[in-house]
């Protein structure tokens, strides 16, 4: 039976990525904080749950996040940041994600196919910034594009057959993104899950440590 392990698996995206999984024929095991109590801001809980589960895992992937958190939202200028904001914008966004993965590489087969992935988004590439604002959410996805790039490197060396990598999957239309459409085209979750799923499925070994958009198409740093 193929196995499938989610974080996340209460938002939008997450829910969505566990029933086309399931849809798929894959086993999920899905985590989330409202359903499991897993905070991926607390290195503890985070041990304690993937320490409570037995691999291997084909799938793990890795859809936490947010763009709001609390009274902190996007800023649209740089008289608007605060170090609490930034401070829960790496938390959630980047140091979240990298705790996942140190604790879920022993789930990883070593002498198998496997995917390891974590939900990224466009804006946290530097190279196609072309509208400033939004600096936190920016910079923690930027920062989490890195830390995948540098996991890619290191999983290489111990599962020469996994893909790492980090995934944009467009704008979805979830309660994570409806204050901020506006005009933008939005995608429902189970067409952005199975959009994903299917970049994944066509990944190679030789495409990880890469930043990846719905279609497959490879995002600038």
């Amino acid at each position: 039976m193929k196995r499938a392990l989610v974080i996340g698996a209460s938002g939008g995206i997450g829910q969505a990525l566990c029933a086309v999984l399931a849809a798929q024929g894959w086993s999920v095991t899905g985590l989330s904080r409202s359903g499991d109590g897993l905070d991926v801001t607390d290195e503890p809980s985070i041990a304690r749950h993937l320490g409570a589960l037995e691999g291997p895992f084909g799938r793990i992937l890795i859809a936490t996040g947010a763009l709001e958190i609390e009274e902190h939202g996007p800023e649209k200028a740089l008289k608007h940041l605060s170090a609490e904001g930034m401070a829960a914008q790496f938390a959630l966004n980047t140091i979240g994600p990298a705790l996942v993965m140190k604790h879920a590489l022993r789930l990883l087969p070593k002498d198998a196919p496997a995917v390891l992935a974590a939900l990224s988004a466009r804006v946290g590439s530097i190279g196609d910034n072309r509208a400033g604002g939004w600096h936190s959410y920016r910079a923690s996805k930027a920062a989490l594009n890195q830390i995948i790039r540098g996991a890619a490197i290191e999983i290489g060396r111990s599962h020469p057959q996994a893909v790492c990598v980090a995934l944009h999957p467009g704008t979805v239309a979830t309660r994570f993104t409806e204050k901020y459409l506006g005009r933008h085209p939005a995608v429902a979750p189970l067409e952005a899950a199975a959009n994903l799923l299917r970049v994944i499925d066509g990944l190679s070994p030789t495409q990880s440590g890469q930043f990846f958009d719905w279609a497959g198409k490879p995002v600038a740093w």
